[in-house]
C-alpha cells in the first residue's frame, strides 16, 4: 500500500519488501534549517500545502523550493499557483513557469512569473506554496491521501477490538502508522504509540468511508509501543 502526500496530503499500501511503488523520490528532508515566519494558516479543507520556498537559485530569479507533495507535477508542470507571505492570510495567485528536480538534494528549482532576478528570489525565501484543496491528483489502487489516513481509528481483524488512532504516516521503506493506543494514560504521561507497517498483509482493509482500518499484526508488534 501507497501513500501520497500534499502536506499531509497521500499514501499507500505496500506489498512488503518492494515498498512504495509510483513514487519518484523518497519524502525529502530540508537540507537547511530555515527559519519559519509566522503565517495565519489557511482553511486545510480549502488549500493543500505542496512545499516551501528555501532559498535562491542563481541570478535569474529562480527559487529552490522544499517539497511536501510526493506529486512531481506539482513542481514541473506549468500553471497556476498560490503564493502565501508572512502576515497574509490567503494564498495569491501565481504562475509557474517551469521547474526541475535537483538530484541527490531533494529540492526543486522553479521560475516563477514576475521573479526575475535574484533580490526578488531572495524576498520570497520562507514563503509557502499551495494548491486547491479540490485539485487532489487521482490515486491508484491502495495509495491513499495521508490527510485521509491521519485520525482513522484501528482494529484488531480478528477481534473487533480498539488499538487506537492514526496520528501520524511515517516514511521508510514501508510507510508506517503511527498509532496512539486506545488505553488509560495518567495525566502526567504522553499517550504510547506504536509503529505498524502499512503493508497489505498486515493492514488488510483501509475504509475511508467508515474510517476504520482493519489490521493482522504478527506476535509482539502492538507491545512496541513507544512513549514518554
Amino acid at each position: 500500500m501507497k501513500r501520497k502526500q500534499d502536506s499531509k496530503g497521500a499514501g499507500s499500501r505496500g506489498q512488503g519488501e518492494q515498498g512504495r511503488q509510483g513514487e519518484k523520490f523518497p519524502v525529502p528532508k530540508p537540507q537547511t534549517p530555515v527559519p519559519s515566519p509566522q503565517f495565519s494558516t489557511p482553511n486545510p479543507d480549502e488549500w493543500l500545502q505542496i512545499g516551501k520556498i528555501v532559498s535562491a537559485q542563481g541570478l535569474s530569479g529562480e527559487v529552490r523550493v522544499y517539497p511536501d507533495s510526493d506529486f512531481p507535477e506539482r513542481f514541473e508542470v506549468p500553471g497556476t499557483r498560490w503564493l502565501l507571505r508572512p502576515g497574509q492570510t490567503e494564498p495569491q495567485p501565481i504562475e509557474l513557469l517551469h521547474g526541475r528536480y535537483l538530484e541527490n538534494k531533494n529540492l526543486y528549482v522553479l521560475q516563477l512569473a514576475g521573479v526575475e532576478n535574484r533580490s526578488q528570489s531572495e524576498e520570497l525565501r520562507g514563503c509557502m506554496l499551495f494548491v486547491p484543496a479540490s485539485d487532489r491528483p487521482e490515486l491508484g489502487e491502495d495509495e491513499y491521501h495521508v490527510v485521509d489516513l491521519i485520525g482513522m481509528e484501528v482494529f484488531l481483524q480478528t477481534s473487533g477490538d480498539l488499538v487506537g488512532t492514526v496520528v501520524d504516516v511515517i516514511p521508510a521503506g514501508n510507510d508506517l502508522l503511527e498509532v496512539s493506543l486506545h488505553e488509560p494514560v495518567p495525566s502526567d504521561k504522553k499517550p504510547k504509540t506504536v509503529l505498524i507497517p502499512f503493508v497489505k498483509a498486515i493492514a488488510p482493509v483501509v475504509d475511508l468511508q467508515t474510517r476504520r482500518i482493519e489490521i493482522t499484526p504478527p506476535p509482539g508488534l502492538l507491545e512496541l509501543g513507544s512513549g514518554a
